[in-house]
């Protein structure tokens, strides 16, 4: 009994406001939000190394559409190939939802891998080791929009803090319970993670080892994903074709974080 009095019961509108057709919702204006004080915290790394700012406007073109092509294309292919494969034509209609942030980290590697090798001329690791820093930020803020949405849920759980979702529920036709809030455990993580490297960038010379602090990044990032998604109600994908030992998801994080263990190597190596 005192388990359920403590249960959240989460019924919150996606909607910030309406007007006639339009609609201002929580995960749109967080999402900007992210994307904003992104641009501001770059301008100002770019200032600090005297780089032209008129390349952050194509950075952020580039790193706009690989992301969402990429994550549209991560979720089609990652978890419901056995949809799209029979109909194809869906695939780009974005606005129906389906978004997967492994294929989205992806897709935003390969437009800053175009970036530096066309424009910057530059290292790819020099861009990533500034573009990680805001984009643990906004990770963070865009977990709190799956939060006001009540999507990405968790388990059902009897943890004193659980969650009951209320539209999650309606909307799938599912009985309603206390479940894990998995959207907040990531967002918790990922503010964490921009406070590390926000200050390993700002107040230490990790900065001058390039890949160090994108490294730092990818391993961070990708153990906390590692560790959360068992948390939540599983998304499908390959996960049955490996026996169910580990999610999707977990699967997906694994390559990000041997990655990111060689860059910090590499950094640290070349420092010496």
């Amino acid at each position: 009994m005192i388990l359920q009095l403590l249960t959240i019961r989460w019924d919150v509108s996606p909607e910030i406001f309406s007007i006639g057709d339009f609609a201002m919702r929580w995960y749109g204006a967080l999402f900007a939000a992210g994307f904003l004080l992104g641009l501001w915290m770059v301008t100002k790394m770019f200032k600090a190394e005297g780089a032209p700012e008129k390349w952050l406007d194509i950075i952020f073109f580039f790193m706009i559409g690989g992301g969402v092509i990429g994550a549209r294309l991560g979720h089609v292919f990652f978890y419901e190939w056995d949809y799209y494969s029979n109909h194809l034509s869906e695939i780009p209609m974005i606005w129906r939802g389906g978004l997967a942030s492994h294929g989205g980290a992806i897709g935003i590697l390969l437009a800053l891998w175009i970036f530096s090798k066309y424009v910057s001329k530059r290292s790819m690791l020099w861009i990533l080791d500034k573009i990680v820093v805001p984009t643990a930020l906004a990770a963070g803020l865009i977990r709190m929009g799956n939060l006001m949405n009540s999507e990405i849920v968790g388990n059902v759980t009897d943890v004193p803090w659980a969650f009951e979702f209320v539209r999650h529920a309606t909307e799938n036709k599912i009985p309603l319970g206390p479940r894990h809030p998995a959207q907040l455990y990531e967002a918790i993580a990922y503010f964490i993670i921009f406070i590390i490297l926000y200050f390993t960038y700002w107040k230490t010379e990790k900065r001058k080892q390039q890949g160090f602090i994108f490294g730092l990044f990818l391993v961070l990032t990708f153990t906390a994903r590692f560790f959360i998604e068992p948390f939540k109600s599983s998304q499908g994908g390959f996960e049955s074709a490996l026996g169910n030992v580990l999610s999707t998801g977990q699967w997906l994080s694994i390559p990000f974080v041997l990655a990111g263990i060689y860059f910090i190597v590499r950094a640290n190596q070349r420092n010496r």
